[in-house]
């Protein structure tokens, strides 16, 4: 099961590669029908958005090989775009910036390239705009390096006044964007989250809000199934959020809380192409004990019940 579930996953990042790369045409020779090709267009944008730099740093920032940059700084060079001035004494580091005529053909690119993706996004309702630029900001996020500053914007607290609205709207939109689950499931949440509210036990159950920047991106529940069973409940991380390891984190919270609370076990229940959240599960420990395939919210799926024994 674990070498399909790989398997799927690297297929859709390929996949998705393949669309995007087509989309913005970056499968074409040339850059945007120009005489310049996508390494040699990005060459030309470190150049004009750095200060000063050298060989070595933009080789560093676009992770080029020294060699096969000389070569494009050699062709960029006998065109007239750039000069290189020595920056030492010996001469062996050298400054690179642009000629005027390399100022007037990078401002033609960048133009060409704002086009295209103007001409993208008026194909997308704003709503759509927004969503697209909030998953970009979700891939960044997680293949991209995590900058201390974002880490310092999160907060994970107890909920306050709103807080139980924004969870069940917040998880009616991430399943209705995200895989297409009908109103069903929103009806569940209100639910549950009704339960949790009318029946709360502050020594037995407890809910926490994660907020990234002052905004709410995510949320979990743990609440009292038996006096020995805790139950994990409506787990999300919003996708501007994900790749912090927050996910990972919330399930933590509520197994140290559950210990505290004195539950033997922890039992939770999800979908099985809910690929992320199951490996947040079985990287905590809990084992999948049951599969019953049916129709949820809209969908042939396969629920399972998962457990953690404490």
């Amino acid at each position: 099961m674990k070498n399909e579930g790989v398997s799927t996953a690297i297929e859709a990042v390929r996949k998705f590669n393949r669309f995007y790369t087509k989309h913005i045409g970056v499968v074409n020779e040339r850059w945007q029908g120009s005489s310049f090709s996508l390494v040699e267009t990005r060459v030309l944008f470190e150049i004009a958005n750095s200060e000063s730099p050298t060989a070595t740093e933009i080789a560093d920032r676009l992770g080029l090989k020294k060699s096969n940059l000389s070569q494009i700084l050699n062709r960029l060079d006998g065109l007239g775009l750039i000069e290189r001035s020595a920056l030492d004494k010996d001469g062996r580091h050298k400054i690179v910036s642009l000629t005027e005529t390399g100022r007037t053909e990078f401002e033609e690119l960048n133009r060409m390239a704002s086009n295209q993706v103007a001409e993208i996004l008026s194909g997308l309702t704003p709503a759509g705009q927004t969503k697209l630029i909030d998953s970009m900001a979700s891939i960044e996020n997680m293949l991209g390096e995590r900058s201390p500053e974002i880490i310092r914007q999160v907060v994970i607290r107890q909920p306050e006044p709103g807080d139980y609205g924004w969870v069940i709207s917040a998880n009616g939109t991430l399943y209705a964007d995200e895989y297409n689950w009908d109103i069903s499931y929103e009806e569940l949440v209100v639910g549950i989250v009704a339960d949790f509210i009318k029946t709360f036990d502050p020594k037995k159950e407890k809910c926490w809000i994660v907020e990234l920047g002052g905004e709410n991106v995510g949320c979990v529940f743990l609440v009292k199934e038996t006096d020995q069973i805790a139950k994990l409940r409506l787990l999300i991380v919003d996708a501007k959020a994900r790749g912090l390891g927050l996910g990972k984190h919330l399930v933590d919270r509520c197994t140290n809380f559950a210990r505290q609370a004195g539950y033997k076990k922890i039992t939770l229940w999800t979908q099985s192409h809910l690929l992320a959240a199951r490996g947040i599960y079985k990287t905590a420990g809990y084992l999948l004990v049951r599969s019953d395939p049916g129709n949820k919210f809209g969908h042939d799926m396969v629920s399972e019940t998962w457990e953690l024994e404490l």
